[in-house]
């Protein structure tokens, strides 16, 4: 699900390309998932922790990493889009048939009044791309969706084939006829602290810097490893530190 929510109910222009899904003995997990734009070779990161998740479509984050913030996302995950999942999950309560009536119905004016909808918006490629309304939605999943009659959006998203595609076009119909804006604003939270793989420099946060040393070494000393395994990979973390950097 948070595979699903990353690639599908946030678009950013941003497609997973790695997943990684982390349990702790006591039964907490974390997930941390990398998506990568192809227009500007960009990468942008999600985090998720167990023991803060309330909601899987609902800010589910604990943090959203990325270099670049997008003049216009599409975000279902937002508080603000609560109304717009529901509209959206209603429309999949009926017949395929009005769902392709409903999109034809905004299709002819959708091109002139999305930049009024979204004036702050920069008109670059991605956006007109990534954004306009799709040409077609997965008609076997909505059907699916119909037989189904999802309880919430969650549900709605765990439908197979209910893609990027699809979720755009329910969203722009909840907003165009039954007027349930989503959120337009882009979720990402925090830029990366010291560095990227691209050897671009940023400023250094100290403090930040600090806790990370920190949590590595706490992770290194409280291993089950041997102890001279403990000092090898000590002595590994050293070599990241600079020789007079002290923590506090």
């Amino acid at each position: 699900m948070s595979a699903k929510v990353d690639n599908t109910a946030i678009q950013a222009g941003y497609p997973l390309y790695h997943h990684a899904f982390l349990v702790a003995e006591d039964g907490k997990w974390a997930v941390v998932q990398q998506g990568i734009s192809v227009q500007d070779r960009t990468a942008r990161r999600y985090h998720w922790l167990s023991e803060h998740l309330h909601n899987f479509v609902v800010e589910p984050h604990d943090a959203i990493v990325g270099d670049v913030k997008r003049s216009v996302v599409l975000d279902m995950t937002a508080k603000e889009s609560q109304g717009c999942q529901e509209i959206s999950t209603d429309i999949v309560k009926e017949k395929p048939e009005k769902v392709m009536r409903l999109l034809q119905s905004i299709r002819p004016a959708h091109q002139m009044s999305l930049q009024k909808w979204m004036p702050e918006a920069k008109w670059k490629e991605y956006v007109i791309e990534v954004f306009s309304l799709p040409n077609n939605l997965n008609w076997e999943a909505l059907r699916q969706a119909y037989e189904f009659q999802p309880k919430n959006y969650e549900q709605l998203l765990s439908i197979r084939g209910i893609g990027p595609a699809t979720v755009r076009g329910l969203a722009l119909i909840a907003e165009l006829v039954y007027g349930e804006k989503p959120s337009w604003k882009d979720p990402v939270e925090y830029s990366f602290a010291y560095g990227g793989k691209d050897g671009v420099p940023y400023p250094v946060d100290r403090r930040a810097m600090d806790q990370s040393i920190q949590v590595l070494e706490n992770a290194i000393n409280n291993a089950r490893i041997s102890s001279r395994e403990k000092l090898k990979s000590l002595r590994g973390l050293r070599q990241y530190v600079p020789s007079d950097y002290k923590t506090k």
